[in-house]
C-alpha cells in the first residue's frame, strides 16, 4: 500500500532563494505549455498538442535557456507538464459528463506551490541513515537541505515532492510499504451522522463536539486582511515589507486553522477506527450541500428579484466548510483501511425523519434541530442519534447485500 509522510524542511537563505526559484521556473514552464495548447487549438485549424509533443521539446529548452530550465532535474520538469496534461483531461472529461469544464488557467507565482520528483534517486534523493540525527534531502540545483524528521518512514520511497506553505517548506514522501497487521477485533459497529451543532453523534448516543476553528479565529482573520486590503494588488517582487508582512500575518493565520481542523479529524478518526470493527457513514455530498442560493426573480417586477435566504445560506455554507467534513472522511477512510477495519457509506435521505422503533418516516417526526418525536409511536431520542442508527442499520444491510 501507499503513504504519505510530510516532513517540515530547514533551508538555508541560500536554498530557500533557489527553492523559490525552482517554483517560478517550473509555474513558467507549466504557463508556456499552457500557452502553446492554447494557440495551437486556436490557430492551427484546432490542433491539440499532448504530452509526448511537448516532453520531446524540454532539451531544447533546457538548452536554450540554461539559466532559468538547464539547472532544474528534468524529471521534474515531466511531471510539470504531466500536471498540465491531467488538467485537461479533467477538462475533457468534465466536458463529457456535462459538469462545468472549469478550462485550466495559468498559474500566478503565488499560486505554484509544489515540484514533483517522481523517482528517488533521478534529480533529488532522500538521504535518511538510522543512526544520523540529521536528515537531508538532496535537490538537483538546491543542493543537501536539512528535514526534520520528526517519524521514521517504513518502506520504499517512490516519489519526492517540494511544497511551500506561506514561508515554511516541506518534503513529502510516497511510500510503498507493505500491508501492516489489521487491529485486534472488537466486535463493535457504529453508524455517526455528521452535523453543525455537533462534529459528529453515533449511534451509541456519544457525542463529539464541534471545535469550530474557523469561527473562534473569524475575529482575528478579518482584522489580518482588512490591514491586507489596504495595499493595491502587485506582483510578489514589487511590495513593500509591510506589504509582505500582512500577506504572511494572514497566510499564518489560515495555516494555523488547516492544522488545528486535519489534528482533529486525525484524532477523531482514530478513535473510531480503533474501537469499532465496522463504521457506517452518510454519504453526503458536500459540494451540493455548499452552493450559492439560486436567485428568485420577481414576476411582478421585472429586473427584481425575491428573498432567498442568502445570507442564512452563506453562514451554513461557512459553518459546513469550517467542520471539515470532506477532510475527515478522507483521513477516516484512510486509516480504516490500514487497520483492516470497514467504512460503508449510505444514502443519508431520511435518516433523522425515520423512527428507529417503528420505521415511521415523516418530516413531522423532527420538530426542532435537536429533538425527534415519532408521531406515531411516541418515540423521542436526538435526532442527530436516530440519524447514526439509521445510518448503523442501512449500512449492515449494504454490507449484507454485497456479501451475498
Amino acid at each position: 500500500m501507499m503513504r504519505a509522510y510530510k516532513f517540515l524542511m530547514r533551508p538555508t537563505v541560500g536554498q530557500a532563494a533557489a527553492l523559490t526559484g525552482m517554483l517560478a521556473d517550473h509555474c513558467s514552464l507549466y504557463n508556456g505549455a499552457l500557452q502553446e495548447r492554447r494557440d495551437a487549438y486556436r490557430h492551427i485549424s484546432k490542433t491539440s498538442i499532448k504530452y509526448g509533443m511537448q516532453s520531446a521539446q524540454l532539451k531544447e529548452i533546457r538548452a536554450f535557456d540554461p539559466e532559468r530550465q538547464g539547472r532544474w532535474s528534468f524529471s521534474s520538469q515531466q511531471a510539470t507538464l504531466r500536471r498540465l496534461d491531467k488538467a485537461f483531461a479533467a477538462f475533457f472529461r468534465r466536458i463529457k459528463s456535462g459538469d462545468t469544464p472549469g478550462y485550466p488557467r495559468f498559474r500566478g507565482v503565488n499560486w505554484f506551490d509544489t515540484v514533483e520528483f517522481p523517482k528517488d534517486g533521478d534529480g533529488c534523493r532522500w538521504d535518511s541513515t538510522p543512526h544520523d540525527p540529521v536528515t537531508r534531502v538532496r535537490l538537483q540545483g538546491v543542493g543537501h537541505v536539512k528535514v526534520h524528521q520528526h517519524r521514521p518512514v517504513a518502506g520504499n520511497v517512490k516519489t519526492i515532492s517540494v511544497k511551500r506553505e506561506g514561508r515554511r517548506w516541506f518534503v513529502i514522501l510516497t511510500v510503498e510499504q507493505p500491508r501492516p497487521e489489521p487491529l485486534p477485533t472488537t466486535g463493535s459497529r457504529v453508524g455517526i451522522d455528521m452535523g453543525i451543532a455537533n462534529f459528529l453523534a453515533d449511534s451509541g448516543g456519544e457525542f463529539v463536539p464541534n471545535p469550530r476553528h474557523g469561527r473562534s479565529n473569524a475575529d482575528r482573520l478579518a482584522a489580518a486582511q482588512q490591514d491586507l486590503s489596504r495595499f493595491p494588488r502587485v506582483g510578489r517582487d514589487m511590495r513593500t515589507g509591510n506589504h509582505r508582512r500582512a500577506v504572511e500575518r494572514v497566510a499564518k493565520l489560515h495555516g494555523k486553522v488547516r492544522r488545528r481542523r486535519l489534528d482533529h479529524a486525525h484524532k477523531t478518526a482514530l478513535g473510531l477506527v480503533r474501537e469499532h470493527d465496522f463504521i457506517a457513514h452518510e454519504d453526503l455530498k458536500i459540494r451540493n450541500m455548499v452552493r450559492s442560493a439560486a436567485p428568485r426573480p420577481d414576476p411582478g417586477t421585472p429586473g427584481s428579484f425575491l428573498p432567498n435566504g442568502a445570507a442564512a445560506k452563506t453562514g451554513l455554507n461557512r459553518s459546513i466548510a469550517d467542520a471539515g467534513w470532506g477532510v475527515f472522511l478522507t483521513i477516516l477512510h484512510a486509516k480504516a483501511e490500514s487497520a483492516g477495519r470497514e467504512v460503508i457509506a449510505v444514502d443519508p435521505r431520511n435518516t433523522s425523519r425515520r423512527c428507529p422503533e417503528c420505521g415511521h418516516t415523516a418530516m413531522e417526526n423532527r420538530p426542532t434541530q435537536e429533538k425527534f418525536h415519532c408521531q406515531q409511536c411516541g418515540h423521542q431520542a436526538h435526532a442527530d442519534t436516530v440519524g447514526a442508527i439509521n445510518v448503523l442499520r442501512a449500512g449492515l444491510v449494504r454490507r449484507n447485500a454485497q456479501s451475498a
